[in-house]
């Protein structure tokens, strides 16, 4: 699928968009190379390496990658794929990813320890009372008086 120089007769494209070509078809080789790769692997083994939120990311990454091929299809076809189903369906796909962005953030999130920030909260508010502070259990410091 390489194209070199002298297999395109610059004649039958403008030459403005040679660069634009060669940049899509290098993106066409990575994600061949990608489906390449993930075809290597059954499913089912994928999905055991992964935890549930992870095999959801995969699940959203994939499906979205197929729709957006599918776009690009109806584009070459010359169909305008905003008129087409295939619009709703990415964007059905968004709000999914969407959701499971916002778990994984939630998950990632520090967690509050209520035992410590209750004493926090005790301690910052605490003030002496009054009268307990000529009382306090420890004496004062001074010279010792010699009982005889």
């Amino acid at each position: 699928m390489e194209m070199s120089e002298d297999d395109i007769n610059t004649e039958e494209y403008p030459t403005e968009i040679h660069d634009y070509l060669a940049a899509f078809e290098k993106s066409l080789g990575s994600v061949d190379e990608m489906l390449k790769t993930m075809m290597s692997v059954s499913r089912s083994e994928l999905l055991q390496k992964l935890d549930p939120l992870e095999q959801a990311k995969l699940d959203l990454v994939s499906v979205y990658t197929l729709n957006s091929m599918f776009w690009v299809y109806l584009a070459t076809q010359g169909i305008n794929p905003k008129e087409h189903p295939v619009k709703q369906e990415l964007e059905r796909i968004r709000t999914y990813m969407n959701k499971v962005k916002e778990i994984a953030d939630k998950k990632k999130a520090s967690k509050l320890n209520k035992g410590a920030a209750s004493r926090f909260v005790r301690n910052a508010l605490w003030e002496p009372n009054t009268e307990n502070e000529h009382s306090s259990k420890t004496p004062a410091k001074g010279k010792k008086r010699k009982t005889d």
